[in-house]
């Protein structure tokens, strides 16, 4: 039986540039490339785990948008169903993360250079061909 996990994630965008964060080393995919988020609890609608995630690991405040993407991915024996979501940060974008080593705003046309999850990379071709 293959495991299905429900994670949502934001894109957030300052001019021409997108918010990406790199996974620590110790985490799983660790030293890749993702748009911050997590796993959507039992009884959550995908847009309050999103606030909560960024709250949580960021501890940013956040206005969620619109969907942008829904894909499900396979990693491993796991399928990852990923819901991208337009965030802005209210007050000042995060400088530091509990989940993270690294936090950059990367120009749009230079997204694919990075080592991105699997489960992002839906997302980082719409960003980048779109």
């Amino acid at each position: 039986m293959v495991t299905t996990i429900e994670v949502v994630a934001g894109v957030a965008s300052q001019g021409d540039t997108v918010f990406a964060c790199r996974r620590s080393p110790e985490r799983s995919s660790g030293g890749r490339w993702e748009f911050p988020g997590g796993k959507v609890e039992v009884g959550e609608r995908p847009e309050e785990a999103l606030a909560r995630e960024l709250r949580e690991e960021l501890g940013a405040d956040v206005s969620v948008g619109r969907l942008l993407d829904r894909s499900v991915v396979a990693v491993g024996a796991l399928r990852i169903d990923l819901a991208c979501y337009v965030v802005t940060f209210r007050g000042a974008p995060p400088v530091s993360s509990t989940d993270h080593d690294e936090l950059r705003w990367v120009p749009r046309n230079r997204l694919a250079e990075l080592d991105w999850a699997s489960p992002d990379l839906p997302m980082v071709r719409l960003l980048t061909e779109g």
